[in-house]
């Protein structure tokens, strides 16, 4: 049931805490949506003629066609220390910015650790920053599959991008995380239509419209996985509006009306402005439900989204959760998400693959959400599986997108059940 608590939440559900081998995505992966978001922005990734296959094939589109991402490919040559790998860089950066005079924020990526790419890419961002300004401005993130996973790359581009905002003394809402256009259009509709007008967002789509940050400012966060993120902004004087995280009708819900709540907006108000999309919303999440309903579901740690699409799941689809596995728990970031979700699942964090494999084969769960790797292998052996990164690659968030979301997890479902009376005639067919 939603609009209460349970009468016990997993704000302190015992973690398991698991450190092994991982089935994740590299942050690289996040450069997919993030070129496409930002503009006037390029992602250069430092790296191996491994990473370039990786992200034409992932984003695709071809090189040639000149989309707003490269790799500057290590040969053996650089990464045994035989040649000045900076002055080859500062070359290529240099040509980049002559072909391409549509760019003004330049992210060098590291696809591993400086110790072995050998190249320390944060002083080489301050270096071309300085020879490239006032025109572009150079930062580095690192994307390495060593040191983040899928999602962390987002984490990473937007907490280098915060030192270096402008600073700010008006009071201003600044909305923290990429969203599609449309979708990210939609909040700032139902926020206007509150009187919050003087609203920001991080990443901006040109880099003209970045956001100032102060004392005065406000966060709220559209993604769960944006911790580092989340501790830059503090630690520039920003404040952060605490709240469960806008998937379904009951999160976006809640989320706005944290923000109301900041600013002052009358509760009559409130509730004119979100009825009619909330019902909407309800009502595209029951035709749903009706697949869900009743259904158990296993996380695997992939995305962080999990602990917010397990509070959705279970309390506006009528799911029940067996494990919901994360690769970080940011308790700062999903305090109301834990209060809400109802006792009774294990919570892990980190993986072990294997150990989770075992327990998710003793679960059986009616649906497991996992990684492209695991889900083949888990539907021969007869279990229905959703794949993690569809999630993050969907417009999933708010009101307009509630059923869209309930509808990624029905429709698994809905297909084994089609393909069930078709299972006999294949078996005598063999």
């Amino acid at each position: 049931m939603t609009g209460t608590l349970p009468s016990l939440g997993c704000s302190n559900t015992p973690v398991l805490k698991e450190r092994g081998q991982r089935e994740v995505f590299c942050g690289l992966t996040g450069i997919i949506w993030l070129h496409r978001k930002m503009q006037d922005a390029f992602f250069l990734v430092v790296g191996s003629r491994t990473c370039a296959h990786l992200l034409q094939s992932a984003a695709g589109v071809m090189i040639f066609a000149e989309p707003r991402f490269g790799t500057a490919i290590l040969e053996e040559k650089d990464l045994a220390g035989l040649v000045d790998a900076q002055t080859e860089l500062d070359r290529e950066v240099a040509r980049l910015l002559s072909r391409r005079p549509d760019i003004r924020q330049l992210f060098l990526v590291g696809s591993c650790p400086s110790e072995v790419i050998k190249l320390d890419l944060h002083r080489a961002a301050e270096r071309m920053s300085a020879a490239h300004a006032p025109h572009v401005r150079v930062l580095n993130y690192s994307g390495s599959g060593i040191e983040t996973t899928f999602t962390q790359g987002e984490d990473a581009c937007l907490a280098s991008m915060v030192p270096a905002l402008a600073q700010t003394e008006a009071r201003e809402l600044l909305l923290v995380g990429a969203l599609p256009d449309v979708v990210e259009d939609q909040a700032l509709a139902l926020l206007a239509a509150m009187g919050i007008t003087n609203v920001r967002c991080l990443p901006a789509r040109r880099s003209a419209d970045a956001p100032q940050i102060g004392p005065n400012t406000v966060f709220a966060l559209v993604q769960p996985f944006l911790g580092d993120t989340h501790a830059a902004l503090l630690r520039r004087g920003a404040r952060h509006i605490a709240a469960p995280f806008p998937f379904g009708a009951e999160g976006t819900s809640l989320w706005l009306q944290a923000i109301a709540t900041e600013f002052g907006v009358a509760q009559d108000l409130f509730d004119a402005v979100t009825a009619a999309p909330r019902a909407r919303a309800e009502k595209a999440i029951a035709a749903a439900r009706q697949t869900l309903e009743a259904k158990s579901i296993f996380f695997f740690p992939d995305s962080q989204l999990e602990i917010p699409l397990a509070r959705f799941l279970t309390r506006e689809c009528g799911m029940t959760a067996i494990e919901v596995g994360t690769p970080f728990l940011h308790r700062d970031l999903l305090a109301p998400e834990l209060a809400l979700l109802a006792e009774g699942p294990v919570i892990s964090e980190g993986q072990d693959v294997d150990k989770q494999l075992t327990r998710a084969r003793a679960a059986r769960a009616d649906l497991t959400v996992c990684g492209l790797g695991l889900a083949n292998p888990l539907e021969a052996e007869g279990m229905a599986t959703k794949w993690a990164i569809e999630l993050v690659f969907t417009p999933v968030h708010f009101y307009e997108q509630a059923g869209d979301l309930a509808a990624l997890f029905a429709k698994p479902l809905r297909r084994r059940s089609l393909l069930a009376p078709l299972a006999p005639r294949m078996e005598a067919a063999e």
